[in-house]
């Protein structure tokens, strides 16, 4: 299970002296914590699934890759550093990813299978991306690749 893992990861980097590793996990930890509580007052005594941790885990690359993109315009360099190492380490906790082929292939499958045509489809092809390929896949990147194929491009 995804949450024994992360709380592997955390001894094992307290172990190592790992700064970064450790500050990164323990974020991960907060948001998990953030969510599952969200989730308990919605009736899921539970916590959140694996599927939605794997998807929590994506959003916060992104984040980073959005906050290494602005260190490097505002001449930051170290600081862009360290959110590529934090998102090796959120990497560590995904499953291997799908390579552009692999997407391709995925997206032009769900979308024959839904028989989607046009935009206003767009929602159910991503709906179902996200569902079958959490964790796998760039969905940033998915995206446009739908778009695209969608728009006629």
């Amino acid at each position: 299970m995804l949450r024994d893992q992360i709380s592997e990861s955390m001894k094992t980097a307290m172990k190592a002296k790992d700064e970064i590793g450790l500050a990164t996990v323990r974020l991960i930890q907060a948001a998990l914590k953030d969510r599952d509580i969200a989730a308990r007052s919605s009736g899921n005594n539970d916590g959140i699934s694996d599927d939605e941790i794997l998807s929590m885990l994506q959003s916060m690359i992104k984040q980073r890759r959005d906050s290494i993109d602005m260190y490097e315009k505002g001449g930051r360099p170290e600081l862009a550093e360290r959110e590529a190492k934090e998102i090796a380490v959120i990497e560590g906790f995904l499953p291997e990813q799908m390579d552009e082929n692999a997407a391709a292939a995925a997206i032009e499958e769900i979308i024959s299978e839904l028989e989607a045509s046009a935009m206003k489809d767009m929602g159910r092809v991503m709906a179902t991306l996200k569902e079958r390929h959490a964790g796998c896949m760039d969905f940033g990147k998915a995206s446009g690749v739908v778009k695209s194929r969608l728009s006629g491009g």
